[in-house]
């Protein structure tokens, strides 16, 4: 046996103690297996992923397609950097083009590496077609949002956690409110290359703005020769019922992505389940006549574009369209929706339930600052089911689109159970 085998989870965890970063502050669970919606720990017990890696892992875990066309593409060629051509790249290049309706996209490898790009892309835009003055480029973001956490995507971020001692900042930033149309229309002024949002903002608790939202955004922009850019990377591939959250002629199957919103952004991120979270993949798709304005030197990374990466993100997304988890993904999240809300009327600890798909949130009755929500994750990994808190007061429940109706009524239960114990033992 291993050393991993043999060892138990108060060794794991102190090892990470030990040696790691306190980047994180993980449950106190220690996985060794997964496969589809399942994950094990180290002494064998069994739980519900009820997260997915944050949206990564859409098609379940270690879908065996997937890692099939890992394996199958490691043994050949994993990596030559873009100094020179690779047999997989352009064929990913027209898949990922076709798929979601772009003329072009530039590879990377994870989500705020793509946004990276998208707001370099918009600022070298807004200066070679736009006519903005060198240097005065302004992006516009939301308040409350989660790009990632690079300098310049914190610079972005009004989270006191995320920012602290992290400056200076990058300028050339405005942020306004979310879900505020009038605070978009004041925000706008020459100078402003593009607006970077999230269809449904994930990490600040599964807020779901109005159903126009992104309609009267995308009209304003087109208004003020501004690029609106849609992240993606945790509500794109199917997670909210449609292959995009934001829709907009992508190549699914005839009214799958009904209703709304109904928007093509000028540039669009994915990351994450873009590759089944087999391996890193991400990436940024656009118009030409904006993707042009990059040239030879003007961004990469030695591993964006690799040959692992599209082998994988290809079989990542044929699962997708094969296995039908948009449409699972929307019929289920309805049904979770509305058994939340009979277990809600069971019990005065959770206002609400939100969501699309399944990516949905419990809003828990008390203050953004208490361990409610903490200490619910708790117990409801003591009865089998992993799910995290996303602040003191919300938990986010986001599991694999590969599960079937009787697993998720199976965790239903596990959740009403949960709740009225808690609320007995308050």
């Amino acid at each position: 046996m291993s050393v991993v085998e043999k060892q138990h989870s108060a060794e794991a965890m102190a090892l990470e103690a030990r040696f790691g970063a306190q980047n994180y502050h993980p449950l106190p669970v220690v996985l060794s297996k997964g496969e589809g919606v399942f994950v094990w720990d180290l002494e064998g017990n069994k739980y519900y992923d009820f997260l997915s890696a944050y949206s990564a892992v859409n098609q379940g875990h270690c879908h065996p397609k997937i890692v099939g066309a890992l394996k199958e593409q490691a043994e050949k060629l994993t990596l030559t950097s873009r100094a020179f051509y690779n047999d997989q790249l352009g064929r990913y290049e027209q898949y990922l083009c076709n798929y979601f309706g772009y003329d072009k996209v530039l590879p990377m490898n994870t989500g705020a590496e793509a946004v990276e790009t998208a707001i370099k892309l918009a600022r070298k835009w807004g200066y070679e077609k736009k006519g903005i003055p060198a240097g005065k480029a302004k992006i516009i973001v939301c308040q409350n949002n989660f790009h990632g956490r690079t300098i310049t995507i914190i610079s972005a971020s009004n989270d006191p956690v995320a920012t602290e001692n992290f400056g200076p900042f990058t300028p050339g930033i405005i942020s306004i409110r979310y879900n505020d149309i009038a605070a978009l229309e004041e925000a706008i002024d020459e100078n402003v290359a593009a607006f970077l949002v999230e269809p449904i903002q994930g990490e600040a608790g599964v807020y779901v703005p109005d159903d126009t939202y992104l309609e009267e955004a995308q009209a304003i922009c087109k208004k003020n020769n501004v690029l609106l850019i849609a992240d993606e990377v945790q509500t794109g591939i199917a997670r909210t019922g449609r292959l995009l959250a934001s829709c907009g002629n992508c190549s699914c199957p005839e009214g799958l992505c009904s209703g709304t919103p109904q928007v093509k952004p000028d540039v669009l991120i994915l990351g994450k389940a873009i590759s089944g979270g087999v391996f890193p993949v991400s990436a940024v798709l656009a118009r030409e006549d904006i993707m042009e304005v990059i040239r030879p030197g003007n961004h990469g990374s030695t591993f964006g574009g690799n040959p692992l990466a599209c082998a994988v993100a290809m079989a990542a997304l044929e699962v997708v369209r094969e296995e039908g988890l948009a449409r699972r993904a929307e019929a289920l999240g309805n049904r979770f929706r509305q058994r939340m809300k009979e277990i809600i009327a069971e019990t005065h600890w959770v206002r609400l339930v939100r969501g699309k798909g399944l990516l949905n949130a419990i809003v828990i009755d008390d203050t953004e600052d208490s361990s409610t929500a903490w200490e619910i994750c708790m117990a409801l990994k003591e009865n089998g089911l992993l799910a995290k808190p996303t602040h003191g007061n919300i938990i986010r429940f986001a599991p694999p689109l590969v599960m079937t109706e009787a697993q998720l009524e199976e965790c239903i239960s596990i959740i009403r159970k949960t709740l009225l114990e808690f609320q007995k033992e308050a």
